[in-house]
């Protein structure tokens, strides 16, 4: 009976010993929970670490580098005389309103645009340029100071030969067509579409937001390629009724 008892004890221990020497085998589970936790532990960790900076603003001379920035306006021959009678007009809101320095260099036949200490804005030097470059091209001054004013508004100009290719008296036709009898069908196109067109020789220069830009382009297109002035009208009346009903 010793001898058995001995045996069991000698067993059990021996059991014991086998149990400890065992490891637990770790799942696949347990470990991807593990590292998804890791995980979350880190992106709390670097959201806490991570806030927004906070910056001043800072001045358009330093953004620049301290050097002053030109740009140069070409003018053709025949906007000489508009541009000398207009200059003060022209004049006043770039150096008050934009604190830019312009002038008109006689030699190279541009008008020329230089940042200065004083210009705060960034874009300063791009809108006084459009403005000057939409006088070129021929619109009105008051219409062009809208681009200082106004943000969204921007030029866009396209050849009538890039809708259709047409020559001589076709060419004249399409012209004729667009600007219509004493300018009526051009003055429709832009009172509808809240536009600026020039028709210039082949060329057709639209000022006007992204949107009524798109009208304006398609109604002339329409007209370029053989629609009838009626039918043009309808299509931009509905147009532009939607959109104004969306906005």
């Amino acid at each position: 009976m010793d001898t058995e008892t001995n045996k069991a004890t000698e067993m059990s221990s021996t059991m014991d010993d086998n149990t400890d020497s065992f490891e637990k085998v770790k799942t696949k589970k347990s470990q991807k929970r593990k590292r998804e936790m890791g995980a979350m532990d880190m992106e709390s960790e670097d959201t806490i670490a991570t806030k927004r900076p906070q910056f001043p603003p800072i001045s358009g001379d330093k953004l620049t580098g301290g050097t002053d920035e030109t740009r140069k306006v070409p003018v053709p021959a025949h906007r000489y005389t508009p541009l000398k009678e207009n200059w003060l007009k022209i004049f006043t809101p770039i150096v008050e309103n934009l604190q830019l320095q312009v002038r008109f260099n006689l030699k190279t036949r541009n008008v020329e645009i230089k940042t200065c200490k004083e210009t705060q804005d960034i874009g300063a030097l791009t809108k006084a340029s459009d403005f000057v470059k939409a006088f070129i091209l021929g619109f009105q001054v008051e219409d062009a100071l809208a681009l200082i004013r106004l943000d969204e508004l921007f030029l866009e100009t396209f050849d009538v030969t890039d809708v259709k290719p047409l020559k001589g008296d076709h060419l004249s036709r399409a012209i004729g067509r667009i600007a219509g009898k004493g300018g009526k069908t051009k003055f429709t196109i832009e009172n509808v579409t809240k536009t600026r067109i020039v028709l210039a020789d082949t060329k057709v220069h639209i000022l006007g937001s992204f949107q009524n830009i798109k009208m304006a382009r398609t109604a002339i297109c329409n007209l370029i390629l053989g629609s009838p002035p009626s039918k043009v009208y309808g299509n931009i009346r509905a147009v532009a009724s939607r959109s104004a009903e969306r906005f």
